[in-house]
């Protein structure tokens, strides 16, 4: 371990107050982990609250699946598309302001889509929500690595990432419960008591830190750019699926060249602009680059498969929306236990191991999830979720270690909306891919599995609409059906979606699997110094 009298302390601004000990708890490393930790908990909460209230809402609006998936892509997208701005805003402006003005929106913006009574508002204040989230996510990030020292880092990040890890596994049992025994609606209304807290918090307790040569303008062309770039990106994707595009079809591939066009435009801008959005230079370190890999590698494995397994459990297995929660509470315990002690082992012999490691059981996991039946028992459910979990916590807090240690302290914003704009990313394209392949498999035995149970022959129409239907596990019986009629349909709903669910799960794993070897390539951060506060801990 490094010694706190061997780290560089990071270059002082000379309009700061004098290193004197703090009064109180204004600046406190530990007391500012547990305010940013609330403010980062609504934002992660959030990316998975949502997937166990998505048959309510879809039931309540009348929505598609879609109309499901844009629920939970409009979030990802803006948070995506906007990371890496934020993370610059709160270089430039200091990341206290930023991350409390996200708090309030964020918080804002959640009331709305409580009292949104249709589906058009919902994904609009979805990405308003996204969008704030972009501000204070990145600004945690940077009010961790200007106030901890190097040598205690880790252990903050670990606990940062168990606050991710369980908000983002928990996410199922609160919304669960809330779904069954209040609405829909609270699991968003939840926010702002959350968002009040925060706040509150924050102003008396967040202290800003700025580095002496922290960015002094925007780049205006760059954030244009990259934001088209990634836009393009997801949206090709969650576009692809549907009849009037394909995967083949003109307009994805319109959007998929515009995406390229636009990151190479990216590319050069940035490498002959004074004060670029993201130095490229920051790219020449491998295991930061490596990090960013993962962390998209990872979410694609873990967002994706997460957002079939709540249609799984509710659909298919009948449970209520707080039983299903409560079936995914081994998933969520070993993140809230692996987190914290991943940090202490990666501060004990790097992140390497620990990253291929986790990975690996993230893999073990997926293939064993795709094993899974309409009669798997909670036992065997049970041990795929807390291998998953296992897997998860040591990969979240290291590859955030790798890349925010790797780049230098007065890009600390840029680097943490790089770690997020991965994982976000990484989510966004793990649920567009592994839907797609959803429906692909459902498609194709869709026709074959019901024709083989002898039902009555549908339309073109008509299994389009079945098709949606059995893509979310829910079986197309019309009212009025007899009842060994509409018990045969389930039948053939429940095991089309198994293979559509097991095939997702299969390429989730080999996404996994192929990260392992990403993980080999990191390193311990080279630039964790000690933080302004780093003194007085």
């Amino acid at each position: 371990m490094t010694s706190q009298t061997a780290v560089a302390p990071p270059p002082k601004d000379p309009k700061s107050p004098s290193p004197a000990p703090l009064k109180g708890l204004r600046g406190h490393p530990w007391v500012t982990l547990v305010v940013v930790a609330v403010g980062v908990m609504m934002v992660a909460l959030d990316g998975t609250i949502v997937a166990i209230a998505n048959p309510a809402i879809a039931d309540d609006l009348d929505a598609t699946f879609a109309d499901v998936q844009w629920i939970t892509n409009g979030y990802f997208l803006a948070l995506a598309v906007s990371l890496i701005t934020a993370g610059k805003l709160g270089d430039r402006f200091g990341h206290r302001q930023t991350f409390l003005i996200g708090v309030v929106g964020f918080a804002i913006a959640s009331a709305a889509i409580g009292f949104s009574e249709t589906i058009p508002m919902v994904v609009v204040f979805r990405v308003a929500q996204g969008l704030f989230g972009a501000l204070l996510m990145p600004a945690a990030l940077g009010l961790l690595r200007a106030t901890f020292p190097a040598e205690k880092l880790n252990m903050a990040i670990g606990i940062w990432g168990m606050v991710i890890g369980a908000s983002t596994a928990g996410g199922p049992i609160v919304g669960g419960l809330l779904v069954e025994h209040v609405s829909w609606q609270s699991v968003f209304f939840i926010n702002v008591p959350v968002g009040v807290l925060a706040l509150v918090l924050g102003l008396v307790i967040l202290k800003d830190h700025r580095a002496e040569n922290a960015p002094r303008s925007f780049d205006i062309p760059g954030i244009l750019l990259l934001s088209g770039a990634m836009f393009c990106l997801v949206w090709a994707l969650i576009k692809a699926p549907e009849p009037s595009w394909g995967w083949g079809g003109g307009k994805t591939w319109g959007f998929i060249l515009a995406s390229v066009v636009c990151f190479a435009l990216f590319a050069f801008w940035e490498s002959r602009v004074k004060e670029p959005l993201i130095p490229l230079k920051l790219f020449r370190s491998v295991p930061l680059s490596a990090g960013v890999v993962l962390m998209v590698l990872m979410a694609i494995a873990f967002m994706g498969g997460l957002f079939f397994v709540t249609f799984y459990l509710q659909n298919v297995h009948g449970l209520s929306p707080v039983d299903a929660g409560l079936h995914l509470l081994p998933l969520t315990g070993m993140m809230i236990v692996g987190s914290p002690l991943a940090g202490v082992l990666i501060t004990k012999v790097g992140p390497r191991i620990p990253l291929a490691g986790g990975m690996t059981l993230t893999a073990v996991a997926m293939f064993g999830m795709s094993t899974l039946s309409t009669d798997t028992g909670s036992l065997t459910m049970s041990l795929w979720f807390a291998t998953l979990g296992l897997g998860l916590a040591p990969v979240m807090v290291g590859a955030t270690e790798v890349i925010v240690g790797n780049a230098p302290m007065e890009l600390s914003g840029v680097a943490g909306g790089l770690q997020q704009a991965a994982m976000q990313i990484g989510g966004s394209l793990g649920t567009a891919v592994l839907g797609a392949v959803m429906a692909s498999r459902v498609d194709t035995d869709l026709p074959g599995n019901w024709a083989d149970a002898e039902l009555p022959p549908l339309t073109e129409a008509q299994l389009d609409e079945a098709s949606k239907a059995v893509e979310m596990g829910v079986p197309p019986v019309a009212q009025g059906t007899p009842p060994e009629i509409a018990a045969k349909i389930g039948d053939v709903a429940h095991e089309t979606f198994m293979s559509g669910m097991g095939l997702a799960s299969l390429v989730a794993a080999g996404v996994a699997a192929a990260a392992v070897f990403i993980a080999l390539l990191t390193k311990r951060g080279a630039n964790a110094q000690a933080g302004a506060g780093a003194a007085h801990i």
